[in-house]
């Protein structure tokens, strides 16, 4: 059983930092402008040898209904009504405020076991604040340093107490069964949960792609609405698609460099980077009304940069008329515009309907296998063979140039090496021939393809080793 633990407290508190040191990593974006983390963030950690699921929450705060702060709290409280365990977090520095009050009062209200913790303790200002703690009727506080790490003991030896109270309360209420799932071989068998597959999710600001991940997620996990910009930071989240585990990331709109001037903006857009080159397959969400533009198009060209595998979703579908007519232009937009990754799937989707998921996701499986797709050398050499008999190499300064022969050296993206005689004689045209013939013969469209040039060793080249 995996135990669910919340950081949960007013905006600006040190919740993200916290999050960050018991994850072990920096996974939240931190900063002292209140308010930076908008989404819930989930990680898993290891807390004393207890593997937790572990939340961080947006900034409780009172708001007008429908603003972004309301809809940010209510995401807040989705978590802790999933919680095991509630870190109550409140400033020592500022000290019990009437907003940490109220906050204490909902947290008590939910029944969850919590531990308060007093942060920012360091030094003498955080004294009387710590002392104050004790108003919000939670017990003792821990004096905590989130950013210094002063405390972390305590708080690990608190959390873990709790933990193993909570986990023996549910054996004990568990019904004796002797019986074991036995495997084949007559042991008890055991779940071998499979590596789940990386997906980022990545577009313009406004494409519709927090509302693309809470269909896929079927829940509202990511805060929408008409404002640009709302999600900052990239968030993961896990979810199974027929049976295949995937962990999805929600990334921050990218706008062009000359417009991303906030401070916040630039840590965001560099967030969203890290989880494309930490991803296998990238969804770049276009909106069909604006499909295809500069942006987009150097969004796919990072995508193929970083060797990622690419489906393109065209979001707002559910308002074209002339559906077919409409889908015709954009692919053809797509051949013309991404050379560099042929026959890139373009679905049509509705994130708000969540018609055409199933084949966003079908896609994105498709051209996941291709991006791990591995070739045989003989059959690799069959084809090399096929392709210089139809179209040989070009002469270089009168010297023809010598194809030995191709193997592949690795997957995810394909990646081929290539014996050449003169690799830096060989033309980027016929470099591109060679490619789009693998594509072709091997189906291996939509994902980045490398092929590599090396010249063979020559055995009687003392400096080569030979003798």
């Amino acid at each position: 059983m995996t135990l669910t633990i919340v950081i949960a407290g007013r905006p600006n508190v040190g919740k993200s930092t916290l999050f960050n040191r018991l994850a072990g990593k920096r996974l939240a974006l931190v900063d002292d402008m209140p308010g930076l983390t908008r989404d819930r963030k989930e990680a898993e950690a290891d807390i004393g040898g207890r593997v937790v699921r572990l939340i961080d929450t947006a900034g409780l705060e009172e708001a007008e209904a429908g603003s972004i702060a309301s809809r940010m709290r209510k995401q807040s409280e989705v978590a802790i009504g999933e919680a095991d365990l509630i870190l109550f977090m409140m400033d020592a520095r500022a000290g019990v405020t009437p907003a940490d009050e109220v906050f204490a009062a909902q947290v008590r209200s939910s029944g969850t076991p919590v531990i308060l913790i007093a942060n920012k303790c360091e030094g003498r200002s955080g004294v009387d604040g710590y002392y104050d703690a004790f108003r919000l009727g939670l017990g003792e506080a821990i004096a905590l340093s989130a950013e210094h790490a002063e405390g972390m003991g305590e708080l690990y030896t608190q959390v873990v107490t709790a933990i193993d109270a909570m986990t023996e309360r549910a054996a004990a209420s568990e019904p004796d069964d002797e019986s074991e799932d036995l495997g084949e071989d007559g042991e008890a068998g055991e779940d071998r949960p499979r590596r789940p597959l990386r997906l980022a999710i990545m577009g313009r600001p406004n494409a519709g792609k927090s509302t693309l991940v809470n269909t896929l997620l079927g829940e509202e996990r990511m805060i929408t609405g008409p404002e640009p910009g709302l999600t900052r930071d990239s968030v993961a989240s896990d979810f199974t698609w027929q049976g295949k585990a995937v962990k999805l990331f929600d990334t921050a709109g990218m706008r062009r460099k000359s417009r991303i001037e906030e401070r916040v903006e630039k840590m965001a857009v560099g967030d969203s980077l890290n989880a494309i080159r930490f991803a296998e397959v990238v969804v770049l969400l276009i909106d069909v009304d604006v499909a295809l533009d500069k942006q987009d198009l150097q969004l796919a060209d990072l995508a193929e940069r970083e060797g990622r595998a690419l489906v393109i979703g065209v979001n707002k579908w559910d308002l074209v008329e002339h559906r077919d007519r409409k889908l015709n232009e954009l692919r053809d937009m797509v051949e013309r515009a991404l050379p560099q990754v042929k026959g890139v799937p373009v679905i049509p989707v509705s994130a708000l309907s969540g018609r055409g998921t199933e084949k966003l996701m079908k896609a994105v499986f498709e051209v996941y296998e291709l991006w791990n797709k591995r070739i045989s050398t003989s059959a690799l050499n069959r084809w090399f063979s096929d392709a210089l008999e139809r179209h040989s190499p070009p002469a270089a300064a009168g010297r023809r140039i010598k194809l030995r022969y191709i193997t592949q050296s690795n997957a995810r993206p394909p990646t081929f090496i290539l014996f050449c005689s003169q690799p830096d004689a060989l033309p980027e045209a016929y470099l591109r021939y060679l490619v789009n013939g693998l594509r072709e013969k091997f189906d291996l469209w939509s994902v980045p393809i490398r092929l590599h040039l090396r010249k063979p060793d020559n055995p009687f080249d003392k400096k080569g080793g030979g003798k």
